[in-house]
């Protein structure tokens, strides 16, 4: 058997989950907080790298190698980052870093922000400004109907405020 198939050598890559891409053409839009957080992260793998430094383990080679691709596909994502401060925003209706809440024909209430996708964490309320639900209400004002188009059907959704945080 080849010595390429036995595990005695082998290392397995980290599942390390691939940034949530923007679709062609798409701007890279992040709030300030959004830009802060994707700058911690490669100060995080930079000494992460660092760390590793030095060490001719196969293992740490190997991580270096991961970490030089994920700090590359960063520093793009850093690069090509158009920061807008929700604060900014013409109140009038739902834009980028608005805070929405939206009421369900029968009378339930949700409420989310529209952030960038690096920021995207819709277990706490974070949405992507490319995620169907945002798509659907950008534009609108506070007592329009938007119609959500989801592997369910269609939903209508009433929008009952719009906020945009200071500090987003």
């Amino acid at each position: 058997m080849s010595r390429a198939f036995t595990k005695e050598d082998s290392w397995e890559e980290p599942i390390i989950p691939p940034r949530p891409p923007l679709p062609d053409g798409m701007p890279n839009y992040v709030t300030p907080r959004g830009l802060t957080l994707l700058r911690e992260e490669q100060t995080r793998l930079e000494g992460e790298r660092a760390r590793l430094e030095g060490s001719e383990e196969d293992s740490a080679r190997k991580q270096r190698v991961v970490l030089a691709r994920r700090l590359a596909d960063l520093a793009g994502r850093i690069a090509t980052a158009e920061v807008i401060d929700p604060s900014r925003q013409a109140q009038d209706s739902v834009r980028f870093g608005a805070r929405v809440t939206l009421r369900d024909v029968r009378g339930g209430l949700r409420s989310f922000q529209i952030v960038g996708v690096d920021e995207s964490d819709p277990d706490n309320g974070l949405i992507a400004f490319t995620a169907p639900i945002a798509r659907s209400v950008l534009g609108c004002g506070v007592g329009d109907t938007a119609t959500l188009h989801s592997a369910t059907g269609e939903e209508k959704l009433t929008i009952v405020d719009i906020d945009y945080p200071v500090h987003a």
